[in-house]
């Protein structure tokens, strides 16, 4: 591998003999500081529009993985696939609607499950039904931890804790359920040391995988009104690489790294501009990190 980490591409093509592609899908959920459980207007930075699956067509789940797989088989020649509930909290729900959406995505050509939610939205119950259908198919679970310092997540209006997060992975963990945390890098008054904290949590959570985001200033968000009058400032592609690159140096080798940097549609994206192409995003952090290694080859 000519990488330091293994990356989720060179994870599944490892697992299942060719490459696989995941299929967006929007089940309707919503989040608990989004509805009034914990709180009105959801996380700062979030507007859930900009991630929804090109295929949406407002169809139920089955319509939808349907279509996607057909977009994406013809684009890239692809017979393998993710089935990924991506929008919102997808664990929000009663587990009888939970089982009859999850089970609507075990087409024979899905080979995996990715549900994506928050640490105080998986309930033993969840977990449970989690494992049921891992039985059937192999499935992880994407936690939006964001960064460890309770003071950040409370002011980017998160509504939980990163002791909720660690709890979530452990009772995860304990029901065969591999995680892989979402953190996002450049959140407002942040230090690189703070950075550095959310990665030595992570290591010492002992997660599976890790999705790297910087943070993006978008269209119609709270965060938007914060950056233009002068109260949020983004990193540049140089500051976001070393960060990124020293916490990969703290984590394990093992870990899988699911995405270097968060993309977002142009029509959307108001900063850093720079994110708008994950590949040269990329391509500058794999030189800063093999540069760093040439220089000291121990992990921090």
């Amino acid at each position: 591998m000519d990488k330091p980490f293994i990356t989720l591409s060179d994870f599944l093509k490892d697992r299942f003999g060719e490459k696989v592609f995941k299929v967006s899908l929007d089940a309707g959920f919503t989040c608990p500081n989004r509805d009034g459980a914990k709180g009105a207007g959801g996380c700062i930075y979030c507007n859930s529009e900009s991630i929804v699956p090109l295929s949406y067509s407002g169809e139920e789940i089955k319509g939808q993985l349907l279509s996607g797989m057909a977009k994406v088989r013809k684009r890239y020649n692809a017979n393998k696939f993710i089935a990924y509930f991506q929008i919102n909290s997808n664990t929000y729900a009663s587990v009888d609607r939970l089982k009859n959406i999850y089970r609507e995505a075990l087409h024979p050509d899905v080979v995996a499950l990715a549900v994506s939610t928050r640490p105080d939205c998986v309930n033993d119950e969840v977990l449970d039904l989690l494992s049921e259908i891992k039985k059937e198919r192999p499935l992880w679970l994407e936690l939006g931890l964001q960064t460890a310092n309770d003071s950040t997540l409370a002011s980017i209006n998160r509504g939980h804790t990163a002791f909720e997060f660690r709890d979530a992975v452990e009772r995860a963990r304990r029901s065969g359920i591999d995680v892989c945390a979402h953190v996002i890098i450049g959140l407002p008054d942040e230090t690189r040391e703070d950075v550095l904290a959310t990665a030595r949590f992570l290591r010492d959570s002992r997660v599976w995988g890790v999705k790297f985001h910087q943070l993006q200033v978008l269209k119609d968000t709270p965060l938007l009104k914060l950056y233009e009058d002068g109260k949020v400032k983004t990193l540049s592609l140089d500051e976001y690489a070393d960060c990124v690159v020293e916490f990969l140096r703290i984590l394990p080798p093992s870990i899988v790294i699911h995405r270097l940097s968060g993309d977002a549609p142009l029509k959307y994206l108001v900063a850093p501009k720079w994110g708008a192409n994950k590949f040269i995003v990329a391509e500058h952090i794999n030189k800063l990190l093999k540069l760093r290694i040439e220089v000291n080859p121990e992990r921090v």
